[in-house]
């Protein structure tokens, strides 16, 4: 059901693009569907400049399929449904937890009606304050859409802009270099996370969850390592930080690392980028956001579950455990199937990629990794464009399976695709295996 909510999603904004006076000059069926997809999937990859080729009615299509797709086709349709105070049984329930990630059954809806009183104060406070430093350069009227847009691609994680360099204009704007990044990350952490920090700081909860913790520790210390990466791979580089002052430096590599994880706005062309810093960068976007929220990719608790088990294995100990919690051994074994199905997708889709379009490697495979994390950022077509306005429709078709394939998660993804394990009560002896 969740599939097919963000393929019916995808389906209806295509439809809603391709009509006449949704966009400006020639738009194909594949276009449509890239944009649909993008926007829909969170992700920010363009292969038609947004502020030019749409329309204003195309602004607010892509903006509605950025707001749905956030939250969940499933979860809005949910939503709407309790508050016309529909009775909803244990399957709409059953859904509903899935399309949320929350943990049990047990007040859901209360959830869920916390969950979108967090969106409006979270999106309209940053429209607020982005509508206020827009008006410096535009009129009143532009400045409030303006503000309300990228608040909303950004809380979203989507990444997608009304300006044609997206923030590259802003890059030494500190009221942007601070609103945008904390818009993202308050989106990437995920509902569970907010709602926990909120009832600490009101006494109500007396400790935060293993989960809360490692979410936060986990999203700081990659933040913190993609500016110490970016910043020691590019300080030097004339193409892109070499002409930089100190603090501008610092606030591009603070710019673009929280993008590299989760959304797609830009501050500088990643295009200037070293191979390496590129090759490193994929790393950040395969793992995305955190559970339950509006980001893609394997998610923070994912890597974070699989370094420890790696950690506790090498020395061999058979309890790994963190923030004196001890951990569940199949959630350790789940991370790991998570990160090999992952990295399966991403290799053959960037072999596909590389045979078939036979452009630059690093920077296919920089591309197929925004897709899988619904990232968005991309080293261009050598204008405004994404990368994947090089590709072929084929190459197009193979970055959508890819972002719609982040967005609902590489298991959801597959159990589409073979279907779900039968179920057996058998047990076979067991069989040594020599490692």
């Amino acid at each position: 059901m969740i599939f097919m909510s963000f393929v019916i999603l995808i389906g209806v904004g295509a439809f809603l693009l391709m009509l006449p006076f949704a966009h400006n000059g020639n738009l194909t069926i594949i276009d449509a569907l890239f944009t649909a997809t993008s926007a829909a999937c969170v992700t920010g990859l363009i292969v038609k400049d947004t502020p030019v080729d749409f329309t204003s009615f195309g602004h607010v299509v892509i903006l509605s399929l950025i707001q749905i797709g956030g939250l969940g086709y499933m979860t809005a349709v949910t939503f709407l449904a309790v508050m016309r105070r529909k009775k909803l049984g244990y399957r709409d329930r059953l859904i509903l937890k899935e399309s949320l990630n929350y943990p049990g059954m047990s007040g859901i809806f209360r959830f869920l009606k916390i969950v979108f009183a967090s969106i409006i104060i979270i999106e309209l406070s940053g429209a607020l304050i982005l509508s206020l430093r827009f008006w410096v350069d535009m009129p009143l009227g532009d400045a409030v859409w303006f503000g309300f847009f990228h608040s909303v691609s950004a809380f979203n994680n989507a990444g997608f802009s009304l300006f044609s360099d997206n923030m590259m204009g802003f890059r030494n704007d500190l009221v942007i270099n601070i609103t945008i990044p904390l818009l993202i990350i308050l989106g990437g952490l995920g509902y569970m996370v907010l709602l926990e920090l909120y009832n600490y700081r009101k006494k109500s909860l007396t400790r935060i969850s293993t989960h809360a913790k490692l979410v936060l520790w986990s999203s700081g210390i990659l933040i913190i390592a993609g500016m110490a990466i970016i910043l020691s791979l590019e300080w030097n580089n004339p193409e892109s930080f070499g002409n930089m002052d100190v603090w501008e430096k610092i606030m591009a590599a603070w710019f673009a690392s929280v993008n590299y994880r989760t959304a797609g706005f830009n501050s500088i062309d990643f295009s200037t980028f070293n191979d390496s810093d590129l090759f490193f960068g994929t790393v950040f976007m395969i793992t995305g956001g955190s559970p339950g929220g509006t980001a893609g990719g394997i998610k923070t608790t994912v890597l974070a579950l699989a370094i420890i088990g790696v950690w506790y294995t090498l020395r061999g100990q058979n309890n790994p455990h963190i923030f004196n919690r001890s951990l569940v051994p199949y959630q350790i074994n789940k991370a790991y199937a998570i990160i090999f199905v992952a990295s399966f997708y991403i290799m053959i889709s960037t072999i596909i990629l590389n045979e078939s379009e036979n452009l630059h490697f690093v920077r296919t495979l920089f591309e197929t990794c925004s897709a899988f994390g619904t990232v968005g950022v991309s080293t261009g077509n050598g204008g405004v464009l994404s990368y994947s306005a090089l590709f072929s429709d084929l190459g197009k078709v193979n970055i959508i399976l890819l972002m719609l394939m982040g967005r609902i998660g590489v298991f959801a993804f597959t159990i589409v695709i073979v279907g779900k394990a039968v179920q057996t009560r058998i047990k076979y002896a067991e069989g040594k295996v020599i490692i």
